[in-house]
């Protein structure tokens, strides 16, 4: 019964890790098992078979998750963009006092403000997440990605950039693939791969498992080698550590109009559609707001 809750549990932590904006470590501590998590995580290679046997059917659960969800993503971003990204920014903003309480808690034992440090840490990862989309082409975020070597070993370091912040309650590693700029192609490289399994095109599958495999392995690389060196940071440099989310989170409404190219476009919206906008993200907000406060 234990092992059914934890792959229903995974499933929920999987799902949210989809959306960007939500949370899976937030969603983990909803549900009560993320000390679970990342004790299995940390004591990997102490206690080898005892933490592959906590973390074996939240996994399973995680996967059922993302592959069951990704056409229903799919099909939002396709046919609602703006009203699918304004949900994103109010699931994001809707987090925000959570992480703020968080930073207030750190700045209160230590007694002071967040300084310079704190203050570069915040500016530079903000800069860093509004420079990321300006880097590449206006069409990058869309595009199928490639099985080229290139692409593959930025696969591998994106899914360890990834997972490194899905162990961080408040904060979707979602939204950092899609700041980055490859959360589109990775989301249609797993819809491939699913067409191919049902058509039983190996040549499809082929193509696509050339790409999920080098992140699925930085994604695993991630979550068991940092899981440790975020906890690390939190501990030493907690006032830091929040600051550069709190940039990194700030900066993301720009990154997701940016990459799905509705910051070119709003311009043509009509009020109605600008208004029903604004009232999805305030009702994503509160929700996020909520299941922080939870």
């Amino acid at each position: 019964m234990n092992t059914l809750m934890d792959i229903i549990k995974g499933m929920l932590i999987g799902i949210a890790n989809i959306i960007p904006g939500v949370s899976g470590g937030t969603m983990a501590l909803s549900m009560g098992i993320y000390d679970k998590l990342i004790g299995a995580v940390s004591n990997l290679f102490k206690d080898f078979k005892k933490s592959v046997m906590t973390l074996l059917p939240i996994l399973i659960g995680c996967a059922i998750g993302i592959i069951g969800f990704t056409y229903i993503i799919e099909y939002l971003l396709t046919n609602h963009t703006y009203l699918t990204c304004m949900a994103f920014i109010g699931l994001i903003l809707g987090g925000l006092p959570m992480l703020v309480r968080q930073l207030r808690d750190k700045l209160a034992k230590r007694g002071g403000s967040i300084g310079v440090s704190g203050a570069i840490a915040f500016l530079a990862l903000f800069a860093v997440a509004v420079a990321m989309p300006l880097l590449g082409s206006d069409e990058a975020a869309l595009t199928t990605l490639t099985a080229s070597p290139g692409m593959m070993v930025s696969l591998f370091f994106i899914g360890i950039i990834a997972s490194a912040t899905m162990v961080v309650p408040g904060v979707s590693g979602s939204m950092v693939l899609m700041i980055l700029g490859y959360y589109y192609g990775i989301l249609g490289s797993i819809k491939n791969f699913l067409e191919g399994l049902k058509a039983f095109d190996f040549a499809a599958m082929f193509h696509e498992a050339m790409l999920l495999v080098p992140f699925g392995i930085g994604v695993l690389l991630g979550i068991f080698l940092i899981a440790k060196l975020i906890t690390f940071l939190f501990e030493r440099y907690g006032v830091q550590t929040y600051c550069a989310i709190l940039g990194l989170i700030l900066s993301s409404p720009f990154a997701i109009f940016y990459n799905t190219g509705l910051l070119a476009q709003l311009g043509g919206l009509n009020a109605m559609i600008l208004a029903s906008g604004v009232l999805v993200a305030a009702v994503c907000a509160i929700a996020a707001y909520f299941l922080g406060e939870k």
